[in-house]
């Protein structure tokens, strides 16, 4: 039997697999083509705090694409994993201590603050043209954002992937949280909510 888990591993096997077939070099010009697209649609002021990720494998790099919006003015967080279930978000400033958060990933040290981002620059597998997404499999960014919402702090939800981890439709699932914005190489693209 086909259960919407089962499809959703599936999918992300093969959009990871077309990810991972992408030249490096492509990708990087693309990751940087990004930044710019992000400087031009992406309105990040001072009031604003912006969290990224730490690219792993062959993920979009967002780090262009975050000092782009510092230069605007907002702050900058990355992810920290806690525990299996919970990340937050610690202040990424110039010179302060990174370290190893697991999965290949790096992040601001124990001593950075935690903040709440108004930005969420969201990791992804594959997403579909509705705006739902299949992440990694944790819900890291599923629970992460419901808690944010829960505290009725505001957040605007951008994913960042490169256009061919695009799939046909992803099933849908009572805890996804469906993304009005995905950034690829090909622009900044907007969801009917």
């Amino acid at each position: 039997m086909t259960t919407p888990k089962n499809l959703k591993k599936q999918l992300r096997l093969e959009a990871l697999a077309r990810r991972d077939g992408l030249d490096p070099v492509w990708r990087i010009e693309a990751s940087l083509d990004m930044a710019e697209m992000a400087r031009r649609h992406i309105e990040a002021g001072q009031a604003d705090i912006v969290s990224g990720f730490w690219p792993i494998r062959s993920e979009v790099d967002t780090r262009p694409t975050l000092f782009a919006l510092r230069e605007g003015g907002a702050r900058l967080c990355l992810p920290a994993i806690l525990d299996r279930a919970t990340i937050v978000f610690r202040e990424l400033v110039r010179g302060a201590a990174m370290i190893d958060m697991g999965f290949g990933t790096s992040g601001p040290s124990p001593e950075a603050e935690v903040l709440d981002p108004t930005i969420m620059l969201v990791p992804l597998a594959a997403f579909d043209a509705r705006g739902h997404r299949i992440g990694y499999g944790a819900g890291h960014y599923d629970r992460a954002i419901a808690r944010l919402h829960d505290k009725g702090a505001p957040v605007r939800l951008i994913g960042v992937a490169f256009d061919c981890q695009e799939v046909a439709q992803v099933p849908d699932e009572p805890h996804d949280v469906v993304l009005p914005e995905i950034l690829t190489e090909s622009g900044l693209r907007r969801f009917a909510g």
